[in-house]
């Protein structure tokens, strides 16, 4: 059981490691609110997970994933989702003003919901979840559940590893140049996300 345990942690830590949305949002909201909103937007990815896991629970996530109707739907809006996202980010840091300072408060929206709303409505978590996780699952362990647990853990020691490294790198992305530069490549990286989302076909 060690051994099957100790090969799913590293399955899923490589696949927590590959750059997606989710890290493409944490990085924009460290870019325009700082650390802290960083990290509750990591809190908001992670309360997305566990209602992914409640979702497998309760069967209604393996309901999703095999119905095409239901996939269209969710994937359709969680590529508008990180357009918008996309869209912002290109916008806050348009033209050749420093914008150096960070933007807190209503303009940057609520960091945890953002978070929450990107995890959620990504459709490719639910065959995720009704997928993969049931083969790495260790003996004896309850799969939904055991697994949710482990994803939760790998992504939030990944995402506030990040948004530490972020932090540390605070006085180089806030040149204006540079800020600039991540600014305007994340709100690119966000909407590639999202037209490749609304583009895959299962």
């Amino acid at each position: 059981m060690l051994t099957h345990l100790m090969a799913a942690i590293g399955v899923l830590g490589l696949l927590t490691a590959v750059p997606g949305p989710d890290m493409a949002v944490v990085t924009r909201r460290a870019l325009v609110a700082g650390p802290g909103d960083a990290l509750r937007t990591v809190g908001g990815i992670a309360t997305g997970l566990l209602l992914w896991g409640v979702l497998t629970a309760a069967g209604l996530a393996a309901v999703l994933a095999a119905s095409p109707v239901a996939y269209l739907a969710v994937k359709l809006l969680g590529a508008g989702y990180l357009v918008v996202l996309g869209a912002q980010a290109l916008w806050q840091h348009r033209g050749t003003a420093p914008a150096v300072a960070a933007e807190t408060g209503p303009a940057a929206g609520n960091p945890w919901r953002t978070g929450l709303v990107n995890n959620v409505l990504n459709p490719k978590i639910a065959v995720f979840y009704t997928g993969l996780l049931p083969t790495l699952a260790p003996p004896r362990l309850p799969t939904a559940w055991a697994m949710t647990f482990l994803v939760l853990l790998l992504t939030l020691a990944w995402l506030g590893g990040y948004v530490l490294l972020l932090s540390k790198a605070g006085p180089v992305l806030h040149r204006p140049r540079v800020h600039r530069a991540l600014g305007r490549t994340t709100g690119v990286v966000l909407i590639g996300f999202g037209l490749a989302v609304a583009g895959t076909v299962r």
